[in-house]
């Protein structure tokens, strides 16, 4: 029988990570191509510029609380959704950063000692 204490901390479940970076315009796009809609319609209905809305789901920038916020209304989908993915998003990225994580690390054995 496999004990807790021998499972390494990454491989239990509330710690894994998915290898693959899923940014939360790619889900807008599975969304938007659902119902049939093109990317220019929805930008144009959110009063939105086509281009900003573009690198947002390209993945070029981030869905802000006013993009979340102008998703619910045009779509109708919880705004919390599109803010919950973005804020995943940039926890599992920033955690693929060896360097911030080294930091992390050294910041943690120093409390650790408080």
């Amino acid at each position: 029988m496999v004990k807790v204490k021998d499972i390494a901390a990454e491989k239990m479940a509330n710690n894994m990570t998915s290898s693959e970076l899923i940014h939360p315009g790619e889900m807008i796009k599975d969304e938007i191509i659902a119902r049939g809609i093109t990317q220019k319609e929805l930008a144009r209905q959110m009063g939105v510029s086509y281009t900003v809305f573009n690198e947002i789901l390209n993945g070029k920038r981030p869905v802000t609380t006013e993009y979340a916020l102008l998703l619910e209304a045009a779509l109708g989908t919880d705004a919390n959704i599109w803010i919950g993915m973005q804020a995943a998003y940039n926890m599992q990225r920033i955690k693929q950063d060896t360097s911030f994580m080294k930091r992390l690390d050294n910041i943690r054995r120093i409390a650790a000692v408080l």
